[in-house]
């Protein structure tokens, strides 16, 4: 997750409960309605659709909202999706909400450590298979959330497009990459509602963050799942979106304002990333400039890449970026 802003005005992320702070930089970047509301208890699992139900682990944060939701989809012999962290109340109380069920399908939407590795235990209990595009991907470092799970290896690899049936209900992967290279949404057909992980969420942007994240993916990804049909979106953290086609709309536009943005400071002389930063988020918690750096790092190497911006060699955190042509 990175930084999101709410009727035209920024705020910094920050564990439920820490005061949100405005930002006198960001009015050119578009409003997204985004959506913080979210009744819920921790390790007790909600019905929110005739097939859905989620559990929240207790992992709240910066990067993850209240937590991370695990989803389990249908009644009777049932698919997991995000497991979530390695949390041992976390996953006491998904074997609870379990209990009496077949675990047929462990899926993951992305190898972060907030959403995978809980898998191996249910895996135990369950004897169920894993379900993913693949390991994580990209090489080390720039790492801003919790950090990556490298030990992840699904027992069966999702392409996009691949269907996963069970007992009533039919998920469908998408590979949606951005986020995380390997990085898949499911849409569950029954409900024409669709599983979008972190590659879109209602209560904050997405952290891009090279080398595994990347921001021409992420674009083009969200452009394919703001056309898709589905009337819902169950992102892993925070509440439903719906009307995801406008809110993807308005993620669309807020990246473009942030390009601008960035295109505004080279002409003005900022030419480092931690410059940018300090004059783009001077008013968020500089604890979460680093999320931020990487987000504007991510911009940068697009931008460098169709003409936007230009440094001399492979763009990274520590070059110098320039106006086109100078």
């Amino acid at each position: 997750m990175s930084l999101g802003s709410q009727n035209s005005t920024q705020y910094s992320l920050c564990p439920p409960g820490r005061r949100r702070t405005r930002s006198r930089t960001t009015d050119i970047a578009a409003a997204i309605p985004f959506r913080r509301d979210l009744e819920f208890s921790y390790g007790v699992p909600d019905t929110l659709s005739p097939l859905i139900r989620r559990v929240i682990a207790d992992n709240p944060g910066p990067f993850t909202f209240h937590g991370t939701g695990t989803y389990i989809v249908g009644r009777g012999e049932v698919a997991v999706i995000d497991a979530g962290p390695d949390l041992e109340g976390h996953v006491a109380a998904l074997k609870r909400a379990l209990e009496g069920e077949t675990v047929s399908h462990l899926l993951v939407t992305h190898t972060h450590l907030d959403h995978s590795p809980a898998v191996r235990h249910l895996k135990e209990a369950s004897g169920a298979k894993t379900y993913g595009f693949g390991p994580h991907g990209g090489g080390a470092g720039g790492e801003v959330e919790a950090g990556a799970d490298r030990d992840f290896v699904p027992d069966v690899r999702l392409g996009d497009g691949d269907v996963i049936e069970g007992a009533g209900w039919t998920l469908e992967a998408l590979h949606t990459p951005g986020h995380t290279s390997n990085h898949l949404c499911f849409a569950l057909h029954e409900e024409n509602a669709l599983f979008s992980g972190d590659h879109v969420m209602g209560w904050s942007t997405t952290v891009v963050s090279p080398p595994d994240g990347n921001m021409a993916d992420y674009m083009a990804s969200l452009a394919r799942l703001g056309g898709r049909p589905e009337s819902v979106f169950w992102p892993t953290h925070g509440p439903a979106i719906e009307a995801p086609g406008e809110f993807i709309a308005a993620l669309i536009a807020h990246r473009e304002a942030r390009e601008a943005q960035i295109s505004a400071c080279l002409e003005g002389g900022f030419t480092r990333i931690p410059d940018m930063v300090r004059r783009m988020y001077a008013d968020v918690d500089p604890v979460l400039h680093g999320a931020a750096g990487r987000s504007v790092l991510a911009h940068l190497i697009h931008m460098v890449r169709t003409g936007s911006a230009a440094c001399a060699g492979e763009p990274d955190g520590a070059s110098e970026f320039t106006p086109p042509g100078n």
